[in-house]
């Protein structure tokens, strides 16, 4: 059986996972900004493109008509959350980074310049996936870890 790694746990790699989401999410916003200002894509393979879209809603572009001040305010009571929630079970320390990391991200956004930049674009021929940003994966991906986390420890409380 697959066991959780320890290093979940660790407020080290908890921290560094952090700062990698959150640098990574804000540079590549910031090139996206530089090189695609004023083009409305870049191809890069047949399947994916490179765009700069400024998202307003939340996620795919959903509650647009939302206050800025609202969402900004919401993600950072769930991220405040989620770090006191970590505290009482080390396991949930990893998972909670990319998520917070990725939050944290989408409100400098929001900050700064009133929307989300969103910019990796997938797509089959003229069916193209919303666009998202390192963020949002890294929000994505931790909320996977959260749920597979969770489950390995009910799993394991029951046997």
């Amino acid at each position: 059986m697959f066991a959780v790694p320890k290093s979940f746990g660790s407020v080290k790699w908890a921290v560094i996972c952090f700062t990698v989401v959150l640098l990574g999410d804000q540079l590549s916003k910031q090139l996206v900004k530089i090189y695609l200002d004023g083009q409305n894509s870049l191809k890069i393979f047949p399947f994916f493109n490179f765009v700069l879209v400024r998202n307003s809603g939340v996620s795919f572009g959903v509650l647009r008509n939302i206050s800025p001040i609202f969402l900004i305010l919401a993600s950072l009571a769930v991220a405040i959350y989620l770090v006191l929630w970590s505290r009482r079970n080390t396991l949930y320390r990893l998972p909670m980074a990319l998520v917070v990391g990725g939050a944290i991200g989408n409100i400098l956004d929001r900050i700064f310049y009133g929307s989300v930049i969103d910019f990796l674009d997938f797509h089959i021929c003229e069916y193209h996936w919303p666009a998202f940003n390192v963020a949002d994966s890294s929000i994505v991906i931790g909320a996977l870890l959260l749920f597979f986390v969770s489950y390995k420890c009910d799993n394991e409380v029951a046997s």
